[in-house]
């Protein structure tokens, strides 16, 4: 699993940062995770096929995390997009998506769907590769963060192991079960001696936009990597606090709180124009931390 941030200002574009989005890969599958404007550039900039694009993910009703939404699904469809997109945001956005398309005369030419957040959070897709679970954060209006949970795809597969013990191709999906194999001949093939231990599940929390708060901290305990949204510097935490936003420093105290391996820092005030010293103070309570730049891929 890999995240690629494709915006990681704050309201206003500034020193060449955008607003919020980023697309995670698992196994290929693309997740949007918000659509601040100009997503669609930036995806064609740093090479990221729509085509594999499935779910996309809206975190709250500021326009810096969504209005980049109708461009990107106006162009999918331009472009001849037929397979279904899935929606998942506040309630109130689909009427405003739906006026945009309308007013518009749009008839889009996939299939499309759209599911509200659930107030309190839930699972919102459950599949062989990955789960998204979305669990309310603390912003000036209702705000989700999301959990997304890559599975294991089992074992590893040995292929020159399992030539050497003439193992039929179709037998592989049992082995990464962790089945032996029986030959023909009566020979067992222990399962150890031609697969190896598969990855392990990886988790990714996104918290964008929200106060310090420990009230959605089960949400993201054990985090393989913690994205937090870091406004501020720590000389602002009483404007971060008045508007709803966290710091630097409290994305790492977070972050240490959760117990995470990995502290991403993002949604930085335009103004700012170093995001170094972000990296610096959380640094100095979680030291695995990273300011994000723009078309960098990270691993989860």
């Amino acid at each position: 699993m890999k995240v690629t941030i494709l915006g990681n200002n704050s309201a206003l574009p500034a020193f060449g940062r955008h607003p919020t989005a980023q697309v995670v890969s698992i196994f290929g599958d693309l997740l949007l995770l918000d659509c601040g404007e100009g997503t669609q550039i930036q995806m064609q900039r740093f090479g990221l096929r729509w085509r594999n694009l499935q779910h996309i993910f809206i975190s709250h009703m500021h326009g810096d995390h969504y209005f980049g939404l109708p461009g990107l699904i106006n162009s999918m469809s331009l472009l001849g997009r037929i397979a279904p997109l899935h929606l998942y945001g506040p309630a109130a956005l689909m009427p405003i998506l739906q006026q945009i398309l309308d007013v518009a005369k749009t008839k889009l030419a996939f299939p499309f769907t759209f599911q509200p957040l659930p107030d309190e959070g839930g699972l919102l897709v459950d599949n062989d590769i990955f789960s998204v679970t979305c669990f309310p954060v603390s912003h000036s209006l209702p705000c989700h963060g999301f959990l997304i949970h890559a599975k294991t795809k089992g074992r590893k597969i040995v292929p020159a192991k399992c030539h050497e013990y003439e193992i039929p191709l179709s037998y592989y999906d049992t082995l990464k079960k962790g089945e032996d194999y029986k030959r023909d001949d009566g020979l067992l093939v222990k399962n150890e001696w031609v697969t190896t231990e598969g990855p392990e599940p990886k988790r990714y929390a996104y918290c964008t936009d929200t106060i310090f708060t420990d009230s959605f901290l089960p949400f993201i305990m054990g985090a393989d990597t913690l994205y937090y949204e870091s406004t501020y510097l720590d000389a602002d935490k009483e404007k971060a606090a008045t508007r709803f936003h966290s710091t630097a420093m409290q994305a790492a105290q977070m972050a240490k709180m959760a117990n995470a391996k990995q502290l991403l820092l993002g949604h930085f005030s335009s103004k700012y124009k170093d995001i170094e010293p972000f990296r610096q103070e959380a640094a100095s309570i979680f030291p695995n931390t990273i300011a994000t730049v723009e078309g960098t891929t990270y691993d989860i």
